[in-house]
């Protein structure tokens, strides 16, 4: 039994002396994040309203916009089509009385001189951008009622589809 008490009381000298304090240990490693961004637009249109029309009045010119917001550096195209009047062209779009069949014929074009109408079959008569901003990009749609149409009287109106490509 002495030796088994010599034996414990050495082991836990030994013990004792080789007492270290207590050290919290760290590691640490990396992990990738990563993301792949597609071309994007969000296009958002103003109403254009030509308000109150006097045939015998100058032409009625009134604007509005077109705001398109794509991802960073994308190309882009904005093409208005002829609109729902089923003899309406883009050269020569058609509004429709709200309850009779007549109709009053007006334009859009792509610039303020308005000699260029805005169309959706590419060319000259579509709005391009060669890179996207980023941020919300705002474009003109200026419209035009010739004088000199004399229908009857009442309320007007057409649907116009705006399509951006890219």
């Amino acid at each position: 039994m002495k030796l088994l008490k010599v034996g414990i009381t050495l082991a836990v000298a030994l013990l004792a002396a080789n007492e270290q304090t207590a050290q919290a240990a760290t590691t640490s490693t990396t992990f990738l994040v990563s993301a792949t961004v597609t071309n994007g637009c969000i296009v958002v249109a103003t109403p254009l309203a030509f308000g109150v029309y006097d045939p015998s009045a100058a032409a009625n010119d009134k604007t509005s916009t077109i705001t398109v917001t794509c991802t960073l550096a994308t190309p882009y195209s904005i093409g208005l089509n002829a609109g729902v009047a089923a003899g309406a062209t883009v050269t020569t779009r058609q509004m429709k009385h709200a309850t009779l069949t007549d109709l009053i014929n007006y334009s859009l074009y792509n610039e303020s001189t308005r000699t260029t109408n805005w169309d959706d079959t590419g060319g000259a008569g579509v709005v391009a951008v060669a890179s996207a901003t980023g941020l919300p990009e705002v474009h003109t749609v200026y419209g035009r009622i010739a004088a000199g149409q004399y229908v009857t009287a009442g309320t007007y109106a057409d649907t116009i589809t705006v399509t951006v490509t890219y």
